[in-house]
């Protein structure tokens, strides 16, 4: 990996950014291949949702996942850190049950070529590459919103960790670039970045009631769904099954979905608030309350989630249905099924995981059991390849896996697309955090799908199962506007 070291700030002056610029091209020639050329630089604490709100555009892909105060992914301090990815300089979309290896393979053959201008161990400096892969290897409906697996390098990053900002803009350098353009564009662009305002400026029609008047259609459906399961459950043939629920609505104006994120932020501050977009004015974004894994210096981190109550209208009512989700036998042994398929498949890779205590993650309508886990990954060992082992654990999907996927496009009477699969991050060191996107909608135009499950096991009653993804259902209902 060639470094050319900059002046501090490449973006202080157009002719610097230039003479750099040259540098790299001079390179790209002598060695007959593009490379990609990354920029990092500090700048004053900025909001990266702003920035995408005010740069991001339909056509164009982007990326955002914020962590809250009572979530640890990203670091082990309370902190809010936020990453937004906006533009590609790269990307790539694949099919296959191989998705995985080869977004793999694409990442390190685009690091084979990569000058840049930082070698620190800072976290969120350099190159990051940004992965949204659907629940399924395939697609079976016409015209998917999502392929299999997206990967992008994006044109500009923007982080925030403790009021630390970073800004790193990667360029494709060839022996075609004009330098005079990319470095004026990139100058411009930088300037205006740095320039936006802290205060956020989202819509103000409030019309969540309108959108309300459909929690329920179509949820009969589900409850049937969710008997029929009994009945395979019951006789043996599966052990646990997560069916999910989709719920169309529309909206008398546009759905913006930035403003959505922000109210999903706000509303949600112990979730993981996310966003992913297709270049084609489709955005599939939530707050989803689980990480799949995250990798910090080879200090890997997971979660066993599952089980599940409401949150109570009173202290005495929240405690008492605390008590009850921590001494249910039916959450219980759901929660177990997870934490023993967890366990198992990083025993696979060579890991030796190591169980926290169980506990509660109490969200703000919702509470769930909890059972972190965490294990040193081997050099040997690609984050990517924790993910494809994990995808889909039995709190998405059910066990036996494969059968519980089988029934699952049978019962579902659509494509489930990017819910409950795999989205996050990759960076160039290894590092990365990839999240379970549920409690999620797709979003375009004034069209909402919005997308909640329940795990299905013996003892489970279709009434309660209902009256859980309506909860879910509802919670993310009233974020959108």
């Amino acid at each position: 990996m060639p470094v050319i070291p900059g002046c501090t700030n490449l973006f202080q002056d157009c002719k610097d950014l230039y003479q750099f610029l040259l540098a790299c091209k001079q390179v790209s020639i002598e060695r007959a291949k593009s490379h990609i050329v990354s920029i990092s630089v500090e700048i004053p604490s900025l909001d990266p949702l702003a920035i995408l709100h005010q740069f991001g555009k339909p056509d164009q892909l982007h990326f955002y996942l914020e962590k809250g105060e009572q979530n640890r992914g990203f670091s082990s301090e309370n902190d809010t850190v936020a990453i937004a990815a906006i533009g590609a300089a790269l990307s790539q979309e694949i099919e296959g049950s191989d998705r995985f290896l080869q977004v793999k393979n694409f990442i390190r053959s685009s690091l084979s070529n990569l000058i840049t201008t930082d070698t620190s161990n800072a976290d969120f400096v350099g190159p990051h590459f940004f992965c949204g892969f659907t629940f399924f290897d395939h697609n079976f409906e016409q015209n998917a919103p999502f392929p299999g697996a997206t990967v992008f390098l994006p044109s500009w990053q923007i982080s925030r960790q403790k009021n630390r900002c970073i800004v790193v803009a990667n360029v494709l350098v060839d022996s075609s670039l004009n330098l005079n353009l990319m470095s004026e564009t990139l100058y411009h662009q930088f300037q205006a970045i740095t320039s936006i305002k802290h205060d956020w400026f989202g819509l103000e029609i409030a019309h969540a009631a309108l959108l309300q008047q459909n929690i329920t259609k179509d949820i009969e459906n589900f409850q049937e769904s969710v008997a029929s399961a009994l009945v395979s459950i019951q006789s043996k043939h599966l052990d646990k099954i997560v069916l999910a629920h989709a719920l169309d609505v529309v909206s008398p104006i546009p759905l913006h979905p930035v403003d959505s994120l922000h109210h999903l932020r706000q509303l949600h501050p112990d979730c993981y608030v996310f966003s992913i977009s297709n270049g084609r004015g489709q955005s599939f974004i939530g707050a989803s309350p689980e990480r799949l894994v995250s990798l910090q210096n080879r200090q890997l981190a997971t979660d066993a989630l599952a089980g599940s109550a409401p949150r109570g209208k009173t202290p005495i009512e929240d405690a008492r249905l605390a008590d009850a989700l921590l001494s249910s036998q039916k959450e219980l042994h759901e929660h177990q099924v997870v934490i023993d398929f967890i366990t198992q498949r990083l025993g696979d890779l060579g890991l030796r995981p190591h169980l926290s205590p169980r506990r509660l993650l109490q969200l703000s309508n919702i509470q769930h059991l909890q059972t972190p886990v965490q294990a040193v990954l081997p050099t040997a060992v690609h984050l990517l390849d924790v993910v494809a082992e994990l995808h889909p654990t039995p709190a998405v999907a059910g066990t036996p896996r494969h059968l519980a996927c089988e029934q699952i496009r049978r019962y579902e009477n659509f494509a489930r697309s990017l819910y409950a699969a795999p989205i996050g991050w990759v960076d160039h060191q290894g590092n990365g955090e990839f999240v379970v996107g549920i409690r999620s909608a797709l979003v375009e135009g004034c069209h909402a799908r919005l997308y909640a499950g329940a795990g299905i096991v013996a003892g489970s009653d279709p009434e309660r199962e209902m009256a859980e993804v309506q909860l879910k259902l509802r919670a993310l209902l009233g974020a959108l506007v």
